[in-house]
């Protein structure tokens, strides 16, 4: 109603309000009243309807208090719902100077849009009164107006953002002017993410777009702002991600998040970040073209992974505990990728390589503390666990101690390892490459097949005698940048080739001693001493201990002659806890 001495002469119902006004001042703002209250008079109907009214009742109340020329509120809430509804009653300028449209366009131009909050509160009220909000530009033009912002200097924003740590100018004196100049500059340059984390995900994806478009936001910050909304949308619990009331929500979040990463694929997400959105994209059961771009994304970046990272939950109808089929998948792409690195690299005479050596060290230690994880998986094959182990070329794992606890960890778990599958395993080791700990720990680990802890010992013995420095592990150096990494592995190569050419020199001479020093001890007891007293003491009780049962050769100690061991004499062992309390007593 209105309070007014004049009875009213019309009704016009919006939705489920009526509205008991005049005619006079409605049809001298509204054009489409004119036309409507017309043709009721023609019908002789007192009541209007009008369905489908943009806005509803309130907005049509704020056009009916402008009709009669009460003061009108408008605020970023309420704007868009009375820019609608003023063009739905056609309330132009032809009908009446500074009439409603007008007087909304002014406020949106000096007010709304030069606000960084009230355009984000107006783009996300545009929902609610599609698509008149769309064809009126007005979702346009609040896009245009976030967009322009994220891309200034951070230097110059002085207004509210996130938690509204309000910046203004007008509040600060000269006094204080340096240390506001300071403030400004402490903005930093992902300050816009966390606010426009509340739009829904379709306009969310509109901005993202258009910020991208301006081509001045890098992609560090593009990346910030999607783990932002990620993180904000995105539930917690695997039970609620699988759950059939938000799965279809949750799989349109990730794809669209996956739609809006920088297109360098070489920078800006990390590697974290990215396998993380994985783990939720195979959970959701996103399409085949997100999940590719995914692991085209992690593959570049694999060397800043964690183990925590790759252990992605397995799917029915895998039985082990973590998907390792994925991980060897990423790791196969990410060798070939930097061996085309490499050969463009020698086609065009480059010396910058994305992919440097340091970074496949990283790699080949990050996949042997994968292995050392999923090795306590009791349903993992020895098949799966042999082929991840090998998808990592020799060169990138100087040292094997994270091999050898990998080995170690699957035989503690797979007790019912046949001694083929034992020696199949551990054949993925070098014992050459291992470092003094560990062959320590390895001469006394029960669980290795007796051929290995002989190699280790005979390999040991070697280095002492040909006075090699032992194996250093650079793998627990995390501070080095990739050009330190690959000099101190280039060095630790060549050293490795220096101590190898010295190892093959002194074990063919050892060898001849070897044999020297069983003929002898047939002869004579006493002997000749040609090792330490302390390894003489191990390979003594070997040959010992091989002569006394001659006659109960393994199948483990008749390889080839090109094995290490096999140039030992007496290489053998006994069956049942005899051998195991010997091989105890040598360690």
């Amino acid at each position: 109603y209105v309070t007014s001495d004049l009875a009213t002469d019309v009704t016009i119902n919006v939705g489920e309000v009526k509205f008991y006004l005049h005619k006079f001042p409605l049809l001298s703002k509204s054009s489409r009243l004119r036309k409507l209250v017309l043709k009721a008079s023609e019908e002789c109907c007192d009541e209007i309807n009008m369905v489908d009214f943009p806005g509803g009742p309130k907005a049509f109340e704020i056009c009916a208090k402008f009709c009669y020329g009460m003061t009108v509120t408008l605020n970023a809430y309420n704007v868009v719902a009375a820019c609608c509804a003023a063009e739905y009653l056609e309330m132009t300028e032809d009908v009446d100077r500074g009439n409603l449209i007008f007087k909304i366009e002014v406020f949106l131009n000096s007010s709304i849009f030069r606000s960084w909050k009230d355009s984000i509160i107006v783009l996300q009220t545009t929902k609610s009164v599609q698509p008149w909000s769309e064809n009126l530009k007005i979702v346009g033009r609040c896009i245009d107006s976030i967009a322009s912002k994220t891309s200034l200097d951070p230097a110059k924003i002085t207004w509210s953002y996130t938690y509204n740590r309000k910046l203004s100018v007008s509040d600060k004196t000269a006094g204080d002017g340096m240390k506001f100049r300071e403030k400004i500059v402490s903005v930093p340059k992902d300050w816009w993410v966390e606010d426009i984390c509340e739009l829904d995900i379709d306009l969310y994806k509109r901005v993202m777009t258009a910020v991208k478009s301006k081509g001045r936001m890098d992609g560090v910050a593009i990346c910030e702002a999607l783990k932002t909304y990620a993180v904000r949308w995105l539930p917690d619990s695997v039970d609620t991600l699988d759950s059939d009331v938000h799965s279809w929500r949750n799989k349109l979040l990730v794809e669209t998040i996956v739609c809006l990463l920088p297109s360098d694929r070489g920078v800006g997400c990390s590697c974290s970040f990215l396998l993380n959105l994985l783990k939720v994209a195979i959970l959701v059961g996103v399409d085949n073209s997100a999940k590719e771009d995914l692991l085209k994304r992690i593959s570049l970046k694999l060397y800043e992974a964690s183990v925590k990272d790759l252990l992605i939950p397995a799917r029915p109808p895998q039985t082990t505990l973590y998907d390792t089929e994925m991980v060897l998948s990423i790791v196969k792409r990410y060798m070939m990728l930097s061996h085309d690195l490499d050969v463009a690299k020698n086609e065009m005479g480059c010396t910058d390589l994305v992919l440097g050596h340091g970074s496949l060290l990283s790699v080949g230690k990050l996949i042997d503390e994968y292995l050392e994880e999923i090795a306590r998986d009791p349903n993992l094959s020895l098949a799966s666990f042999i082929d991840l182990s090998q998808s990592v070329p020799e060169f990138a794992r100087p040292v094997h101690d994270g091999l050898y606890k990998a080995i170690d960890a699957y035989l503690k778990e797979h007790l019912s390892l046949t001694k083929v599958e034992r020696k199949k395993l551990c054949s993925l080791m070098d014992v050459k490459k291992l470092t003094m700990d560990a062959s320590m720990h390895a001469a006394q680990n029960e669980r290795l097949p007796l051929r290995v802890v002989v190699q280790v010992l005979f390999f040991e013995q070697v280095r002492s005698v040909a006075g090699v420095q032992p194996l250093r592990d650079t793998s627990h150096s995390t501070t080095n940048t990739d050009e330190e990494s690959e000099k101190t592995a280039a060095e630790d190569c060549n050293s490795l080739e220096k101590q190898m050419s010295r190892i093959k020199i002194k074990e063919d001479a050892f060898q001849e001693k070897c044999e020297l020093a069983k003929q002898s001890s047939k002869n004579s007891k006493s002997g000749i001493q040609l090792l330490p007293s302390r390894s003489r003491r191990m390979f003594d009780k070997l040959w010992g201990f091989g002569k006394g049962h001659a006659d109960n050769r393994s199948s483990e100690t008749s390889a080839s002659s090109q094995s290490p061991t096999s140039m030992v004499p007496g290489d053998t062992k006994s069956s049942g806890s005899s051998s195991r309390n010997r091989r105890h007593s040598i360690s």
